[in-house]
């Protein structure tokens, strides 16, 4: 069984039916096939893997990005940077990952800043001579932060995969995070530098004042998201909550950039996104269940300890198989199966599961700018309007700039665990 749902899952995808079908016919015909049990499992399966708290953080999460894009916020983020940074040559490109950052901290989620931070940005520097390929390459790797930097979606689906914290996994991304869009940073300065792009960047710029004034209620977002989580004030789900009002009330009432049609086409939209992830989420459940009862899962481990021999070698392992992992197959479907069974065998070799957490996330990150099926690189493609192909190799530095931050994240443990130690002293 085990070897027939991994390869129908191959041959599924192969076929290029969508992710979450191929998951579930994979588990559907396995449990049909090779077991006595009756179908109504599925129904009961599907239902338990969505029958979790945190879990509700996803969809509002989502709203909540759809919203500050559609409300005017992420406009407001992008002039209150570029009043910072325009005036440095390669201002624009740096304006880009420090948006970025900021969005981050509020969306939890890759796609959803792409959009609204790159349908701003993107059509920007290509006004100021980019190359729309290298544009639209920094645009969807700047947006990864989404998914490291707190609130995280996939960090979400780590704890609640692993049963790990959810508040000391968002506080451990924090530098990690920060980390990778400084090192970002440092990489287009010098490009811009070396190339000459990126000189009149100040053109079209607010001043500081009068952006600051303007974003100054948007800027506020992150500070009462991150400040209630671990102020206690609310849980990681309630502050989901708490950035779709905040984010409504800006946008309906304080800005006025969100008319009644506006906000139906983005629950439509929210509404889509949730129910691809939820779909993804209900059947990885059904497949993580069968391949832990047909001892896959124990086989695994038993076989990762015996070949492995140390810690350096076993994350170097889960690094390559990540990586592969990442780039065909979706964040959320790939931690969903995988993070039950790599979580344990990491605590075996005395690897803290937080560190193991940020490290699987910042993973599959990569995975969503790497071809072939980088959604990432989709949606900055769909935002430019240039083909697939020709965002490839612009995008080369970048994911090299992202795996080296992954190296010193990965070996260098204190990097995502010393500020979670100290909000989370250990008893």
């Amino acid at each position: 069984m085990s070897a027939f749902i991994v390869l129908g899952l191959l041959v599924f995808m192969a076929l290029s039916i969508p992710v979450a079908v191929s998951i579930g016919l994979s588990g559907v015909l396995s449990l049909t096939l090779f077991t006595d049990m009756p179908v109504a499992v599925v129904a009961q399966r599907l239902f338990t893997s969505m029958d979790n708290g945190p879990l509700l953080a996803i969809p509002l999460f989502i709203l909540a990005g759809n919203l500050m894009e559609k409300g005017g916020v992420s406009r407001r983020l992008v002039d209150f940077t570029k009043s910072i940074v325009g005036g440095t040559q390669g201002g624009l490109a740096i304006t880009c990952v420090l948006t970025c950052l900021i969005f981050a901290a509020i969306s939890g989620s890759g796609v959803a800043t792409t959009f609204a931070i790159g349908s701003i940005l993107i059509p920007a520097m290509v006004k100021q001579g980019y190359p729309v390929a290298k544009a639209s390459a920094l645009q969807a790797t700047a947006a990864e932060l989404g998914v490291i930097i707190p609130p995280s979606i996939p960090l979400i689906l780590f704890a609640v995969s692993t049963q790990v914290s959810v508040g000391e996994l968002f506080i451990a991304g924090v530098i990690p995070g920060l980390l990778i869009a400084i090192s970002l940073v440092v990489y287009v300065w010098v490009w811009c530098r070396m190339t000459g792009h990126g000189k009149n960047d100040r053109d079209e710029s607010l001043s500081f004042g009068a952006a600051a004034r303007s974003a100054s209620l948007a800027l506020l977002m992150p500070v009462v998201i991150l400040g209630g989580i671990y102020g206690g004030i609310f849980t990681p789900t309630e502050a989901s909550a708490v950035a779709c009002t905040y984010a409504f009330i800006l946008g309906m009432f304080v800005y006025r950039e969100m008319s009644f049609s506006a906000l139906v086409d983005v629950l439509k939209r929210s509404a889509v996104t949730t129910a691809a992830i939820m779909l993804i989420i209900a059947f990885s459940g059904l497949f993580a269940y069968l391949l832990t009862r047909s001892g896959a899962a124990a086989a695994i481990a038993a076989y990762v300890t015996e070949l492995v021999t140390s810690p350096l070698m076993f994350l170097l392992a889960v690094n390559i198989l990540l990586f592969l992992v990442g780039m065909f197959v979706d964040g959320a479907a790939a931690i969903i199966v995988l993070a039950p069974i790599l979580t344990p065998i990491a605590a075996g070799y005395g690897i803290d599961p937080v560190h193991f957490g940020v490290v699987m996330v910042i993973n599959l990150a990569v995975g969503m700018i790497t071809p072939p099926f980088g959604v990432n690189l989709f949606a900055a493609c769909m935002i430019s309007g240039i083909s697939f192909e020709k965002i490839v190799r612009p995008l080369v530095p970048f994911v090299l700039v992202v795996m080296a931050c992954l190296g010193l994240v990965t070996y260098f443990p204190e990097l995502s665990l010393w500020l979670r130690d100290v909000v989370y002293p250990r008893g």
